[in-house]
């Protein structure tokens, strides 16, 4: 994600924040047909035990006789742990693909969908959880048969109608009206979050947890499945997702039925779903790499000459990172006002003004959230304080870029990062230390990337070079955290790093700049 003017505008509390009385309702499908179906909802009151902790047991529900020897069924967690949203993600099962049927009508317009949810139970499971805010919900169903759905804050709980041995696959499908103008706000670089109305259509904004008001998912950034996407529109509309256009059918009602495939595993934070009047711009990148950029009809000429770079950007990247880790790339030009674009994996997120004002910053932000095709799309991030890995290592090469094609000095513009660096670090903690509000503050784009700057210092730019191909050749398609980092620098460098490293990504105070006994870091402000 690529930001020039952080928000100042406030965060409401998180939902999940309070507990709310549960009510269990009984989902049964009379009659059902497409993917609204008809529907009995019957209210009852929440079983025992709802009201729990992430993690919390639960009542406690008789073994299955498909359950391993000796193994009683159990919920499965309400989150994986993350200290910093410790209810994102979900425990008691991987999720092995995603199927999502959208039947999209016009902007800000509920619409009936559907989310099918493969899985595989990792524990025997009573019961578990998805991640899904909002929405009005129709029906549950797993492998078919109904299923006790109950909400809690962000958690959709799900009860089978008997449990679930472990190892076994299991389908979960929930049908739902879509609702096109649910998002959320942060204070910080982020802003708006969630399903973002353009003129004719939407895009989606998932980072950093947004997806849940868009499908329910396992959502996590360490937690990736592929996506099948079937959307329909009117005629007039196109549909753009990540991915391979697998098929576009025009129905007997003349609506049309977009299909797409996302070829590779997704982080929920990372989808893209946009519809509108758009053209598709076909190019080809290097090694024959198949680029489509999806440009809304009266931008293209106006978009066209900063798009045109990406097969530069790419070469330019690949001497430094190696191959572009994914089949296809493209950039999705944002009607919408936002300030933000957003590194959707395969097919990045540019508002319009970021392409149609000066070049400098146009090759910045293209650069940024292409540089995230390695670093936070293939390599992604373990826990969120790893935030500075994905973030720093974009805004490193996005201004490594710009130093040599007409912007700032980047020794310049890294001196100015040391000299703030203790104030940031006094406001929302050290690049690896972020707070829950304070992760896309700066700390984590120029803050971040003055930590790789410093280890190029104390390396030298030809063993950082080596450090940084390893990084994403070793990690390539996995999740990865910050000992994972400093542990494969220091194995690269042949020397041991964490002394070196520990105290640029924590603590309170910035520590000397090597090669540069001349800086100075700026006294903190209260």
């Amino acid at each position: 994600m690529e930001t020039t003017a952080p928000s100042a505008r406030t965060r409401p509390p998180r939902p999940g924040g309070r507990r709310r009385r549960r009510t269990a309702w009984v989902l049964a499908v009379v009659g059902a047909a497409g993917i609204a179906g008809v529907v009995v909802l019957v209210a009852g009151p929440a079983p025992s035990g709802a009201h729990r902790h992430p993690g919390s047991p639960g009542p406690s529900v008789a073994p299955s006789r498909d359950a391993p020897q000796g193994e009683t069924p159990s919920p499965g967690a309400a989150g994986i742990g993350d200290p910093l949203m410790p209810l994102d993600g979900n425990g008691g099962y991987t999720v092995r693909r995603y199927t999502l049927d959208f039947d999209w009508r016009a902007p800000l317009t509920p619409f009936e969908a559907a989310a099918t949810v493969s899985a595989t139970a990792t524990q025997a499971l009573s019961r578990f959880d998805l991640d899904f805010a909002g929405n009005t919900l129709h029906t549950v169903t797993v492998d078919g048969a109904p299923a006790a759905a109950v909400r809690d804050g962000d958690e959709l709980v799900v009860t089978p109608a008997r449990p679930i041995p472990r190892g076994r696959a299991f389908t979960v499908r929930v049908a739902y009206t879509a609702d096109p103008t649910l998002h959320r706000r942060r204070s910080d670089a982020i802003a708006r979050y969630g399903w973002v109305p353009t003129p004719d259509g939407t895009v989606l904004y998932a980072q950093p947890d947004g997806a849940k008001m868009i499908f329910p998912a396992d959502d996590h950034p360490s937690l990736r499945a592929p996506i099948t996407f079937h959307i329909t529109t009117p005629p007039e509309l196109t549909a753009v997702a990540n991915g391979r256009l697998v098929e576009r059918v025009r129905r007997p009602d003349g609506r049309i039925r977009w299909t797409y495939d996302s070829e590779q595993p997704v982080a929920a934070q990372l989808v893209q779903m946009a519809i509108g009047k758009f053209t598709f711009v076909d190019r080809t990148g290097p090694r024959g790499l198949p680029l489509r950029d999806a440009v809304p009809r009266d931008l293209v000429a106006a978009t066209e000459a900063y798009r045109s770079l990406t097969p530069e950007h790419l070469a330019w990247l690949e001497e430094r990172l190696g191959p572009y880790p994914f089949g296809r790339y493209g950039v999705l030009v944002g009607d919408t006002d936002l300030p933000v674009a957003l590194e959707s994996q395969s097919l990045a997120v540019l508002p319009r003004a970021d392409l149609t004002g000066g070049q400098v910053d146009a090759e910045r932000n293209l650069v940024h959230e292409l540089t995230h095709h390695w670093t936070g799309d293939s390599v992604a991030i373990r826990r969120w304080s790893d935030l500075w890995l994905s973030e720093g290592h974009a805004r490193y090469y996005e201004r490594l870029y710009a130093d040599t094609h007409g912007g700032a000095d980047l020794e310049d513009v890294m001196r100015t990062a040391y000299e703030r660096h203790d104030q940031w670090r006094h406001d929302d903690g050290a690049p690896a230390e972020p707070t829950e509000p304070s992760l896309f503050r700066q700390i984590r784009y120029d803050g971040s990337a003055l930590v790789l700057y410093a280890l190029r210092q104390e390396v030298g730019e030809d063993t950082f070079g080596r450090i940084e191909r390893a990084w994403v050749k070793t990690y390539r398609g996995r999740a990865a955290g910050t000992g994972d980092f400093v542990a494969l620098a220091s194995a690269v460098a042949g020397r041991d790093l964490k002394p070196f490293l520990t105290p640029w990504l924590y603590g309170a105070h910035t520590p000397p700049m090597p090669g540069h006994p001349d800086w100075h870091v700026d006294p903190v402000k209260e």
